[in-house]
């Protein structure tokens, strides 16, 4: 938890009001924090309530882009001073409580991140900010060096290959779709950086039992209507299960349609039996049932793939 009680704060909090979700663009003020036991931080760090060394490169973030731990634990890329650093995101600077106990009786702090050139007592380097996307925002660093620093989503590489395979008898029967036997395919375990309109294509699928997904959804390994708006996120984007039943918007065809995260599309694997011996998905997929389809008033003839936008909901 972050701690400031300059009366200056506390007095331009109470001209802005509290605030409850960060900015997704803005300038903004950075400050050092200690996260070891005793230090600025306070209490443990939310993602895993325990102490964490200085000496590893670890940011908090305030409430809105912690997205309730949803970015625990996740890497961001920091450039600053000439170089860059990789850090991990392990706590929270709670925008929408304070005053009482838990926070140490210390004000809500601002997620415009407006704080004083002092704080405690230490002459902290005031950092400037600028936010390239309200993904990857950091708010308060560990490992920081130099003014003008910069935050920006990590570009995503490809993360291998795998060969195409004959497949076993019984797998794979639509050959236009097949691996090609010993083809390389190229494979992530990342997606496109996320904004506030992330780019994507919009697929159709089957997510009943005997449909195109093939097995249950990885969220809760059940099968699922088509008539209701859901979909499967690439790799990447599912994010480890973190973002299963979760709703997001999708905008295509000029219409908006919200829809719920029941499963993956992997694109960091493919070729073998597991995967009915098809090539690794694209990185950039929103597979997407009839009912999102339907609300995006698509003309049937038309289904089948679309450039959209989304965004977590």
């Amino acid at each position: 938890m972050c701690k400031d009680c300059d009366s200056s704060v506390q007095a331009k909090r109470q001209r802005e009001g509290e605030e409850t979700a960060s900015w997704p663009m803005q300038h903004r003020e950075l400050f050092r924090l200690l996260f070891e036991k005793g230090g600025d931080g306070g209490g443990p760090s939310e993602c895993d309530n325990q102490y964490h060394s200085d000496n590893i490169p670890i940011v908090t973030l305030s409430t809105g882009w912690f997205n309730h731990r949803q970015r625990c634990f996740n890497n961001i890329t920091i450039h600053g001073n000439g170089r860059s650093v990789v850090a991990i995101v392990v706590d929270e600077c709670d925008s929408t409580a304070g005053c009482d106990n838990e926070h140490d009786y210390q004000p809500h702090v601002l997620t415009t991140l407006w704080m004083p050139r002092k704080l405690f007592g230490r002459p902290w380097v005031c950092l400037r900010v600028i936010l390239i996307s309200h993904v990857l925002v950091v708010l308060i660093a560990s490992v920081v060096g130099g003014v003008g620093l910069r935050v920006e989503a990590q570009a995503c590489k490809p993360s291998g290959t795998v060969r195409g395979k004959k497949p076993t008898s019984g797998y794979c029967v639509e050959d236009n779709v097949c691996c090609i036997p010993g083809r390389l395919y190229t494979t992530y375990k990342c997606s496109p950086p996320e904004t506030r309109r992330t780019k994507a294509i919009l697929t159709i699928n089957s997510f009943e039992k005997g449909g195109d997904g093939n097995a249950p959804a990885k969220c809760d390994g059940h099968y699922h209507s088509d008539d209701t708006p859901i979909v499967a996120l690439s790799t990447g984007w599912f994010n480890h299960k973190k973002r299963c039943f979760n709703n997001i918007t999708i905008i295509g065809n000029g219409r908006r349609a919200v829809a719920m995260v029941v499963d993956e599309r992997d694109s960091s694997s493919g070729c073998d039996k597991e995967h009915d011996y098809l090539p690794p998905y694209i990185n950039n997929m929103v597979d997407a049932s009839k009912a999102v389809w339907k609300a995006l008033d698509v003309p049937l003839n038309d289904w089948g793939e679309l450039d959209i936008v989304w965004s977590d909901a």
